[in-house]
C-alpha cells in the first residue's frame, strides 16, 4: 500500500533496471487483468502495476481524487522519472491524460481498447440504457450478464461461458458505484490528441462495442504517428483473449520508446 492524496492504493514494483513499464487496468477489471502477460516481461523489464482506488486491493475512496494525479504519485513513490505507459480502457484514458499533462515523463504509450475523455457517444448505446434499472434494483447478477454481453463477446458473452471475465467484472462492481462522486475529471482530451508527442500504439478489439471501435479508430487518426492495430479475436478484454499478441505489441512499442 502506498499513500496518495487523501488515500491509499495498492501497487507492485517488480524491480529491475531500464525504462519501466507501468500497467494501468481497465474499468472492467483490476490489475489482475495483466496476469496473462506479466510472465513475458518480469524477467527482462521493470514492471509497475497498481489498483485504482476502490478496485482490487486498493481501498475505496473517501475523498475526491484524480486518477492522473494518483498515477503521478505512484511514479514518484517508485522514483520513476520517465516510463512507458500501457493502458487498457479506463487505464488508457488515464495514460492519455497524463501524456498530455506531463509529456516529458512519458516515453511511450501502448493503448488497448482505450477510452478518452471528451468523445461524444462513448457512453451511449443500449448498455447504459439497461444498466440504470438493474443498478436501481440492486441486481448484480443482471449487471454482470449485461456487462459480459456488451464487453465480453469474444468469450461467449455469459458468465457460464466466460467465468474468468465474469469474476473480474463482478469484483469491480463496488468500484463502479462507490467511486461515483469521488473521481475528478480533467480537461477533455479527445480534441487535444494532436498534442500527444510520445510514440503511440493503439490496439482495438474488433469484437468490442461498435462505439468503442469507432472511438479508437478516430483516436488513432488524431494521435500523430499512431500505429493502429486491429485485434480480430478481442473484445474489451484483450489480455484474456490474445495475451501473446498483446505482449508482443507492448514489446514492439517499448523498443520504439527506448
Amino acid at each position: 500500500m502506498i499513500s496518495v492524496k487523501d488515500g491509499e492504493v495498492w501497487a507492485d514494483d517488480s524491480g529491475g533496471e531500464g525504462l519501466p513499464l507501468v500497467l494501468l487496468h481497465p474499468g472492467v477489471g483490476d490489475s489482475r487483468v495483466w496476469d496473462p502477460v506479466l510472465s513475458a516481461f518480469r524477467t527482462r523489464r521493470r514492471v509497475i502495476r497498481y489498483d485504482v482506488r476502490g478496485y482490487g486491493r486498493s481501498p475505496a475512496p473517501t475523498a475526491p481524487y484524480s486518477p492522473v494525479h494518483d498515477l503521478a504519485e505512484v511514479l514518484d513513490r517508485f522514483g520513476i522519472e520517465r516510463a512507458v505507459l500501457v493502458g487498457s480502457s479506463m487505464g488508457g484514458a488515464t495514460s492519455v491524460d497524463y501524456a498530455l499533462e506531463a509529456p516529458e515523463r512519458v516515453a511511450g504509450l501502448a493503448l488497448f481498447v482505450p477510452g478518452v475523455s471528451g468523445y461524444e457517444g462513448l457512453d451511449a448505446g443500449e448498455f447504459f440504457e439497461r444498466l440504470e434499472p438493474l443498478a436501481k434494483a440492486g441486481d448484480m447478477d443482471g449487471i454482470v450478464r449485461l456487462g459480459l454481453a456488451a464487453w465480453g463477446q469474444a468469450g461467449g458473452g455469459t458468465p457460464e461461458s466466460d467465468p474468468v471475465a465474469a469474476e473480474f467484472l463482478r469484483a469491480v462492481l463496488p468500484a463502479w458505484f462507490g467511486n461515483i462522486g469521488h473521481q475528478l475529471t480533467g480537461p477533455p482530451a479527445f480534441d487535444r490528441l494532436g498534442e500527444v508527442s510520445a510514440p503511440t500504439l493503439l490496439a482495438l478489439g474488433e469484437q468490442d462495442r461498435p462505439e468503442v471501435v469507432r472511438c479508437n479508430e478516430e483516436m488513432a487518426e488524431r494521435i500523430p504517428g499512431c500505429r493502429l492495430v486491429r485485434l480480430a479475436a478481442s473484445d474489451h478484454y484483450p489480455t484474456l483473449r490474445e495475451p501473446e499478441r498483446v505482449a508482443r505489441l507492448i514489446e514492439e512499442l517499448y523498443a520504439e520508446a527506448e
